[in-house]
């Protein structure tokens, strides 16, 4: 009972604030940045009572103070509370990276291909013979049928099939779990992310060429090859030479640790480079040349990021766009429906195709649901090279984003559970 009393305290303090002071006075990012760590780690508490992962609890904070409910954190805060984000993005993708050992992976390339190719290609091209044979019943505007459908299908389902490495990082690392099912699924969500970039890039040459939208180019394929493979390397020559202050300095861990996220963070937005994918290889990196005190970074990180977590997802929570979810909600529920029954079943016949073991290989489908992040930004290039479909169709991801950050780190959560209970079991 003390935190949800905790929990209403600070709520009547925030609400007696924002009801007592003077007209005109616009409050700074302390007041939601102190408000969404107290508050925010306070229902995170609550929620993990009922075995629901914290970070449930950190949303559903930033959703319920949010600008659309009850207006604790108005529009303007939640705006300033998202100055965090590249930071958080970098540490979290960092961690991600120290987590993905080279002599723990490559025994189970073939089985990490497998599974990536049923889930990855079998949900994608459901996905987009559904979308291109339902188009007319998903509130999307004619684009003329045939093959013009087809390459509006294409750039829609990449889209819905996209996963989120942000999300399913943060939740495993929160759980502290550790195993080849963690390994799995976040092999897989990262490959996934590289995966669908690139099919995204040539579905919208598809789509220029097919909507006569503009003459097709290797405009949008250059730019996407500069961000991942460019990216990519950036983080490796930045966790290189982390991991050269690890092993010949190893001294302020934390205050330099800082300096690299920083370093991420702000370079590579000016660089275009893609941050998760920056940082992932920076953490990689370290993970594989300096394997003893990356393990003791890697705890030290996980200690630390408590108030950076608590901040990102309660942002996240609050820049839920509710009224955007109640124009298209049917149809994106119907959707959510359709993508988490596609990944449920492409999991089975990955599963099967490569070898694992029904158990805990029968929950991995759990931990592939979230979906948040490059999501929402390939969306917005797709808004504005197609303004009329491309702007519902990114309506309608807006939408699909808020649910599936919602649902999929319970779904996570339970996965990793259940496969801790399995193997308890089995021991």
């Amino acid at each position: 009972m003390a935190r949800p009393l905790a929990l209403l305290v600070i709520l009547g303090i925030v609400v007696a604030i924002q009801r007592l002071e003077p007209t005109g006075f616009a409050p700074t990012i302390a007041l939601p940045l102190g408000f969404s760590l107290i508050a925010a780690y306070l229902l995170g508490g609550t929620v993990e009572w009922l075995r629901l992962p914290r970070l449930s609890g950190y949303l559903l904070f930033g959703l319920l103070c949010g600008p659309y409910l009850l207006n604790l954190i108005t529009a303007t805060m939640a705006r300033e509370l998202q100055l965090v984000n590249g930071f958080a993005l970098a540490l979290i993708a960092l961690v991600a990276g120290l987590e993905l050992n080279a002599k723990r992976l490559l025994p189970r390339v073939r089985v990490l291909l497998t599974l990536g190719s049923a889930i990855i290609g079998g949900t994608l091209a459901l996905l987009t013979i559904a979308i291109w044979l339902f188009w007319p019943w998903l509130s999307l505007p004619d684009v003329g049928g045939g093959h013009r459908q087809l390459a509006a299908a294409l750039v829609t389902a990449a889209l819905v099939a996209s996963f989120s490495p942000t999300v399913t990082i943060a939740v495993i690392a929160e759980s502290r779990a550790r195993g080849p099912l963690t390994d799995l699924i976040m092999a897989i969500v990262v490959l996934a992310d590289l995966v669908l970039i690139l099919v995204f890039a040539v579905a919208m040459q598809f789509a220029r060429w097919t909507l006569g939208a503009a003459e097709a180019d290797v405009g949008l394929g250059v730019q996407l090859s500069w961000e991942i493979f460019g990216s990519l390397a950036f983080g490796a020559i930045v966790g290189a030479l982390f991991a050269l202050y690890l092993r010949f300095v190893g001294r302020e861990l934390t205050l330099v640790l800082l300096g690299v996220c920083a370093l991420l963070a702000i370079v590579a937005p000016v660089l275009h480079f893609e941050l998760i994918l920056a940082a992932l290889a920076a953490g990689l990196v370290v993970e594989n040349l300096a394997p003893p005190e990356g393990d003791d970074l890697r705890e030290a990180i996980e200690r630390g990021a408590l108030p950076v977590l608590v901040v990102f997802f309660a942002a996240a929570g609050a820049s839920l766009q509710l009224d955007v979810l109640a124009v298209i909600g049917g149809v994106a529920l119907v959707l959510a429906a359709a993508r988490l029954g596609l990944i449920r079943a492409m999991a089975g016949v990955g599963v099967r195709l490569a070898g694992i073991g029904d158990s805990p290989g029968r929950f991995m489908w759990m931990g592939l649901i979230s979906q948040a992040g490059v999501t929402l930004g390939l969306a917005t290039i797709a808004a504005a090279e197609f303004p009329g479909w491309g702007e519902q169709v990114r309506t309608l991801v807006v939408a699909l984003t808020g649910l599936h950050m919602l649902v999929g780190p319970i779904l996570l959560k339970a996965c990793l559970g259940r496969a801790g209970e399995i193997a308890a079991t089995a021991t």
